[in-house]
């Protein structure tokens, strides 16, 4: 089975060494990519372009920003043999997974979600449960140290599992941070630091390790939680996540601008550097 990883970020490029290093062939593209992606593969082969990737590959996993899954879909269609392989491992809706499965007739289409993070040279590293009737085509995948889990429930499953697991993660990351915000701005930061070390230590030991590791992700978070208020449809939350999207995408522009707002308040209350 001749596997491509689309895209080598973060997650995919650490799938794609992971795969690679336990004996499967890969491929990856740094078609559209900046050096950092360059840098994240290095030792892997590179395939020029992604359309030459998608008709190399039997299988692919789409791993990328959720906002662009369905815009991959689309780029690849013409180019991927009849019953490849295709993997949609974004944090989307049910409702868009289904979309970009229709985006793709011809393949042999699964759902799925990443649950973790990504995977180090030790280690299981995190959980793809994949739903979907080709699920279990890709078992060949946890040979080569993947954590593939087939679930049942057909495409959309898998993505109702990851959105339900990521609005309480995320949410609370979110729900954390910004209280954490206001708390300083009102001039109670450290009352508020005494009180949940003293009465919610294990809700604080989150807080200090999730909102820290969340700086260099909130540009992500953005296009995810308004895909867990698309998920939850008309439901009255709904527009918490909505909500929880613009305080994401205010950190993700504080980061950018060099951290000197939110994010340095942030870092200061859990004694972080920003």
């Amino acid at each position: 089975m001749r596997v491509a990883v689309i895209a080598p970020g973060a997650m995919g490029a650490a799938v794609a060494r992971r795969l690679h290093d336990r004996g499967a062939e890969l491929a990856v593209t740094l078609e559209g990519r900046g050096p950092g992606s360059a840098g994240r593969a290095a030792g892997l082969r590179v395939i020029a372009t992604e359309a030459e990737l998608a008709g190399w590959a039997d299988a692919v996993l789409s791993i990328l920003p959720p906002g662009d899954a369905l815009a991959l879909a689309q780029r690849l269609a013409p180019h991927l043999r009849p019953g490849t392989l295709y993997a949609d491992c974004n944090a989307v809706s049910p409702a868009t997974v289904r979309e970009i499965a229709a985006a793709l007739p011809a393949v042999r289409f699964v759902d799925a979600g990443i649950i973790g993070g990504p995977p180090g040279p030790n280690g299981p590293g995190p959980r793809f449960y994949a739903s979907g009737e080709p699920a279990a085509a890709l078992l060949p995948l946890a040979t080569w140290g993947l954590d593939w889990r087939p679930i049942e429930g057909g495409i959309g499953a898998a993505s109702a599992l990851k959105m339900s697991y990521a609005g309480i993660t995320k949410g609370l990351t979110a729900l954390g941070s910004a209280m954490v915000l206001g708390a300083t701005e009102a001039g109670a930061a450290a009352a508020l630091h005494a009180e949940l070390s003293a009465s919610q230590p294990d809700l604080m030991r989150y807080f200090a390790r999730s909102v820290p590791d969340m700086f260099d992700k909130a540009y992500r978070w953005v296009a995810e939680m308004e895909e867990i208020a698309d998920f939850l449809g008309k439901q009255p939350a709904a527009p918490i996540y909505d909500a929880m999207a613009r305080h994401y995408q205010a950190l993700a522009q504080d980061r950018a601008a060099g951290s000197t707002g939110a994010i340095a308040d942030l870092a200061a209350f859990f004694g972080q550097k920003s």
